[in-house]
C-alpha cells in the first residue's frame, strides 16, 4: 500500500508539472528525476514514521516529550530529503537551478518547508492507522472475551443443571427407600417389587446419557416404574391414569422433570386423604407449548407449605423451577394450582420441539 501510495503520487505530480504552464521546463528530465528522488526517499522514510507514530503516541501522558520527538524528526527528516534531492540532482545535472546544494542557502530560503509537510501528512496517516489498528484489536480482544465468557456461562449453566439434578436423586432415592421400609413386614412380596423397581429406576438415572432433555416417552417410562412403587406402597388405595396426546411423545423436556411433581402430589395430596388417591397425568400441545400436568385429588393448595416453590422443604419443587429457569428462561414455566373439581393440578410448560428439529436447526445455513 506504501509502495502503491507513493507511485500515485508520482505519477500525479509528474503529469501537474507536464501540464502546469508556469513551470519552467515543463516535464523535463531534471523534473522527472527531481520528483522520483524525492518520493522514493519519502516511499523509504514511511515505514519509520509509521514506528514512531506507533511508539511515541499524543495520547499517552508524556505527550508533551512525544510531540518534541516527532517535531525534532519532522525538521531532520524534512531538510535530509530536500539536500539529498538536491544534491543527488547536481550530481547528475550539474548546472540546474534546483541542484543548488549550499545548506545555508536551502535553509534560509525554507526549500523544506514543503517536505516538511508532507511529512506531518505521512505522521497524521501513521496516527490514524495506529488508531484503526489498536481499535481492531480491542475489537478482536472483545469478541474474544465475549466467546469465552458465553463458553464459560454455559458450564457454569450445565454445572448447575448437573447440581441441581444430582440434589433432587439422592431426595427422590431417600424417600422411595422409606416407602421401602415401610412395607417389609407387612407386604414382603411387594417390597421385593419395589426394589426390582428402584433397581430399574437407578439403572436409569446412573447409565442415562447425561442429556439435559428427553423424550416425554421416556420421562413417562420412568415415571410409570416411579408410580408402580407408589402403587405397592399404598396397597391398592392409589389410581393412575394418563391422557396423553400421541403428537407429544417425541417432545422434547427436561429428564427427571415430572417426578418431583408426581412426589408431591403423592406426599401432598394422596397421602393426605382416606379414600383412595387418584393421579392423573396429561399432556398436549398448546400453541407451540408442550403442557404436562398433574391433577391428584388431595386436599390441594391449604395441604401445601407457603410458597411451596421456594421453601426448603421442597428440595424437588424448588429444584425443578430452577432447571426450567436454567433451561427455558424466564416465564411461567411451572405452577401449581387448586382443581375445581378438588385437589392440586401441578403443571408445567416448555417451548414444544423434538430432536428432529434441533437437528434441522444445526444444518440450517443463514440466507
Amino acid at each position: 500500500m506504501i509502495v502503491g501510495f507513493w507511485l500515485f503520487i508520482f505519477l500525479l505530480t509528474a503529469v501537474q508539472r507536464a501540464i502546469d504552464p508556469r513551470g519552467p521546463d515543463g516535464l523535463s528530465p531534471a523534473a522527472v528525476y527531481h520528483i522520483g528522488v524525492e518520493y522514493l526517499a519519502w516511499l523509504l522514510l514511511t515505514p519509520a514514521i509509521f514506528w514512531l507514530s506507533r511508539r511515541f503516541t499524543i495520547d499517552h501522558a508524556a505527550w508533551p516529550k512525544h510531540l518534541a520527538v516527532h517535531a525534532f524528526a519532522a525538521l531532520t527528516g524534512a531538510i535530509a530529503i530536500d539536500f539529498m534531492a538536491g544534491w543527488t540532482l547536481g550530481i547528475f545535472m550539474p548546472g540546474h537551478p534546483w541542484a543548488d546544494f549550499s545548506p545555508g542557502a536551502r535553509l534560509l530560503n525554507f526549500r523544506f518547508l514543503d517536505e516538511l509537510f508532507i511529512y506531518f501528512v505521512v505522521l497524521a496517516a501513521g496516527f490514524a492507522r495506529d488508531y484503526f489498528w489498536r481499535f481492531r484489536e480491542r475489537q478482536l480482544e472483545a469478541a474474544r472475551l465475549r466467546d469465552e465468557a458465553v463458553g464459560l456461562e454455559a458450564l457454569l449453566a450445565d454445572a448447575r443443571l448437573h447440581a441441581l439434578r444430582m440434589q433432587m436423586n439422592p431426595h427422590f432415592l431417600f424417600n422411595t427407600l422409606h416407602a421401602v421400609s415401610s412395607l417389609v413386614e407387612r407386604d414382603p412380596a411387594g417390597v421385593r417389587r419395589m426394589i426390582a423397581r428402584l433397581s430399574e429406576l437407578l439403572r436409569y438415572t446412573l447409565e442415562g446419557s447425561g442429556s439435559q432433555e428427553v423424550t416425554l416417552r421416556e420421562e413417562l417410562d420412568f415415571l410409570r416404574r416411579y408410580l408402580e412403587i407408589q402403587q405397592i406402597r399404598f396397597q391398592g388405595r392409589l389410581e393412575v391414569t394418563e391422557f396423553i396426546d400421541e403428537d407429544t411423545l417425541d417432545a422434547q423436556l427436561p429428564s427427571m422433570i415430572l417426578q418431583p411433581l408426581v412426589e408431591n402430589a403423592v406426599k401432598h395430596g394422596v397421602s393426605m386423604i382416606e379414600e383412595c388417591g387418584r393421579i392423573e397425568l396429561r399432556a398436549q400441545q398448546v400453541d407451540g407449548m408442550l403442557v404436562v400436568s398433574i391433577h391428584d385429588n388431595g386436599p390441594g393448595v391449604e395441604a401445601l407449605p407457603p410458597d411451596p416453590l421456594s421453601s426448603s422443604d421442597g428440595v424437588g419443587l424448588r429444584n425443578t423451577r430452577e432447571r426450567l429457569k436454567m433451561l427455558y428462561g424466564d416465564g411461567d414455566r411451572l405452577s401449581l394450582e387448586q382443581s375445581p373439581l378438588g385437589g392440586l393440578i401441578a403443571k408445567i410448560r416448555v417451548p414444544f420441539h423434538t430432536s428432529r428439529d434441533l437437528r434441522t436447526s444445526l444444518v440450517e445455513v443463514p440466507a
